[in-house]
């Protein structure tokens, strides 16, 4: 099955994992779902700030 992957480097999604471990978010079921994983990344961090807050 194809896994998708983001790179944060070039800020483009891979599938299959073309590039460096240390430049990738994921592995995603979906393009889409990779598309989007910088916003995912931010949200679980406001999250993480939120609670150490608490």
């Amino acid at each position: 099955m194809t896994e998708f992957w983001y790179n944060v480097k070039t800020h483009e999604v891979e599938e299959d994992a073309m590039s460096d471990w240390t430049q990738l978010i994921g592995p995603y079921k979906t393009r889409e779902e990779a598309e989007h994983a910088l916003e995912k990344v931010r949200v679980r961090n406001e999250a993480w700030d939120k609670d150490e807050e608490d």
